[in-house]
């Protein structure tokens, strides 16, 4: 038993960072031998809360993760014997266990993994692997997908999944329960897919991710332009899917894509968390050990040899960006084209207003601007202030400058983002002066 330290006196900071790292692998166990996805999270989380009891008082455990399952073990026997005092789940449970196994104060710290019949090294990957594609099982809708994921491959708590979904914890923890419950009367089974099944629902898995992602890149609503907590945690859901799903490209590809947009992060905001256009940023403030692992996942996804998918063509885009010395030396050429082929690929009203902004790096804001009229007049982005702004840009480089404030100023009524917002009412300022 280890004793706490000085920088957390409390223990509870080693609790937060055990479940962390940790959590997964235990709700994947737990439901691995209940054959109850839902039970097991709720036992994984008794023994969190005991844990934050426990730890504070007796010491940090020496194994924490296999102190962490032994009560979860035995909260599922304790569920067992109130469902039936000869239920024969229990009585195996119970026999695993065995005499020495109580959890008495810290006792349970000194568990060994070889001896932990729960805890098969060789299994933790498919645990793992089951809990995201379970997590993001079609049956459910896309939010509860995004909460569920937090919540049990992620290790979030209730009140940061509401913060990353930007609800109410309550709201939070009613999608999760809800989620739960859909599982259970779907008579989903706690196992990894078949290839076949495991290739159909890739991509919601691969989904949710992103999504969790595009959020923490550029929050939607806020003080903060980044939120680097959860575009950090997408990564990390990230690498996880690609190592257990190495024969995937679009996996692959998607690792590369989040590396590659996170390698910008250091130099999209000042100190004073204001953003700083790509023409203005410090390329020396990028991240170029991300961007390197970034091309090697691109890399990796394009020899599988079947071309690259959606998220493959964003990433070599970003590729593009991540390489080019200035925004005047990029390949705009390359990135039009990209467009282009992600436009067929995965046909979008955002992927026709990203190509138009390239087409105006590439070719001139008048040939860009009927692209983005085309999406104006179809109402596609009508509540987004995406449009506004990139047409407001647009004109603003045709001399246009009275149709650019108009633009800008619904952009501005749009933006949910204080920090995109500020950016936007700087340019109307610009061209109020330059009048």
């Amino acid at each position: 038993m280890s004793g706490t330290t000085a920088g957390d006196p409390t223990g509870r900071g080693a609790v937060a960072a055990v479940w962390r790292i940790e959590s997964a692998r235990i709700v994947g166990a737990l439901a691995r031998y209940t054959g109850d996805f839902a039970l097991a999270e709720d036992l994984a989380q008794e023994a969190l809360a005991e844990a934050l009891v426990n730890w504070p008082r007796d010491g940090v455990p020496r194994n924490p993760s296999g102190w962490l399952l032994t009560v979860g073990k035995r909260r599922a026997i304790d569920a067992f014997r109130r469902r039936s005092a000869l239920d024969e789940k229990y009585a195996v449970l119970a026999r695993d266990l065995g005499e020495g196994g109580a959890v008495t104060g810290g006792g349970a710290g000194s568990a060994r993994h070889g001896d932990d019949v729960l805890w098969d090294p060789d299994q933790i990957d498919d645990d793992v692997l089951a809990l995201m594609f379970i997590s993001c099982h079609p049956v459910l809708s896309k939010e509860a997908r995004v909460a569920l994921t937090l919540r049990v491959v992620g290790g979030l708590t209730s009140d940061e999944i509401a913060k990353a979904c930007l609800v109410p914890t309550a709201t939070a923890q009613a999608r999760i329960t809800r989620a739960k419950k859909a599982l259970g009367a779907a008579g989903v089974p706690f196992a990894v897919p078949t290839a076949e099944e495991r290739t159909a629902r890739l991509g919601s898995v691969l989904n949710v991710i992103y999504l969790i992602f595009t959020e923490g890149s550029t929050a939607s609503s806020g003080d903060d332009l980044i939120r680097f907590d959860l575009a950090g945690e997408a990564q990390r859901l990230a690498r996880v899917l690609a190592r257990l799903v190495p024969d995937q490209p679009e996996a692959h590809g998607l690792l590369a894509l989040l590396e590659l947009t996170a390698a910008r992060f250091p130099a999209r905001t000042r100190p004073d968390g204001e953003p700083v256009l790509l023409e203005h940023q410090d390329r020396r403030r990028w991240d170029h050990a991300a961007i390197r692992r970034g091309r090697a996942a691109l890399a990796r996804a394009e020899q599988a040899g079947r071309g690259l998918g959606a998220y493959g063509l964003q990433a070599a885009i970003a590729e593009c960006h991540a390489v080019a010395p200035s925004v005047e030396e990029t390949n705009w050429e390359r990135i039009v084209l990209l467009y282009e082929a992600l436009g067929r690929l995965a046909p979008s009203p955002v992927v026709d207003l990203n190509r138009a902004v390239a087409v105006s790096m590439a070719r001139g804001p008048a040939a860009a601007l009927p692209i983005v009229d085309g999406l104006a007049g179809s109402d596609l982005l009508a509540n987004s202030h995406l449009l506004p702004s990139v047409r407001g840009e647009l004109l603003v480089r045709l001399g246009r400058a009275d149709q650019a404030r108009v633009e800008l100023e619904r952009a501005v009524l749009l933006c949910g983002n204080e920090r995109e917002r500020s950016v936007l009412e700087r340019k109307i300022a610009d061209l109020t002066a330059s009048r």
